[in-house]
């Protein structure tokens, strides 16, 4: 089985069409908690045994926090467009007036105008419109809370560091919120792993090119354990 978790303020629709992977999916909830280590818990609460796992961006970011909570649970980890580093003092500082706007009825419009126009390489209003679907039906209080848990989430190098197993390091060639370096320490992190970059795609390369990026989750399920 292979587990999915989402980007912030997306749910499964932001994979696409999954038809052409070889194995059963399930894709985890990311609504209930404010930090990632609880989001974690929550998740493996309803994994099975052993599983493989794959995360884009926030969900990068929970995936990498299962696998440290339960690394010998996870057979293969895939870890597209994420970061392993805490959050910059920087990017902190921003998280408050964005919790405040979108509580006090300003989310639709945070997210189309700060946020979603980031996630694409090229403008695309069809994807936009439908992040921006996802990030509504999820609400305020799933942005108060995925808001908070990024802000306050752990570095997770050694975690990295310490798995052995079948890995992705994925990530769109115009992505403008986690860039190449982070991809690259990850990738260093985990010499075992496959890193791959998908031309003409940005943040959400699933939906960008979701062709090359099904693939090269293909090749990667068919990895041996």
């Amino acid at each position: 089985m292979l587990l999915l978790i989402p980007g912030m303020m997306c749910d499964a629709r932001m994979w696409g069409d999954l038809s052409g992977l070889p194995c059963t999916v399930h894709h985890a909830d990311m609504t209930g908690a404010d930090s990632v280590q609880a989001l974690a818990a929550a998740i493996l609460q309803q994994a099975p045994d052993k599983f493989d796992l794959a995360g884009l961006s926030m969900g990068g970011i929970v995936a990498m926090e299962v696998l440290r909570q339960a690394p010998e649970r996870v057979r293969r980890v895939a870890l597209l467009d994420t970061n392993p580093r805490a959050e910059l003092p920087a990017v902190q500082a921003l998280r408050a007036p964005q919790i405040a706007r979108a509580l006090a009825g300003d989310l639709a419009a945070l997210m189309a105008q700060d946020t979603i126009p980031r996630y694409f390489a090229m403008p695309r209003p069809d994807l936009a419109a439908l992040c921006l679907d996802m990030a509504l039906d999820l609400g305020p209080q799933t942005f108060a809370r995925q808001s908070r848990a990024l802000r306050d989430r752990p570095e997770q190098t050694e975690t990295l560091a310490a798995f052995k197993g079948p890995a992705l390091v994925l990530m769109g060639a115009h992505d403008q919120l986690c860039p190449r370096d982070r991809h690259e320490q990850m990738h260093s992190l985990m010499p075992q792993s496959r890193f791959e970059i998908i031309a003409n795609a940005g943040h959400l390369p699933t939906l960008e090119n979701p062709g090359a990026t099904q693939l090269a989750l293909v090749n990667w399920l068919n990895q041996p354990v």
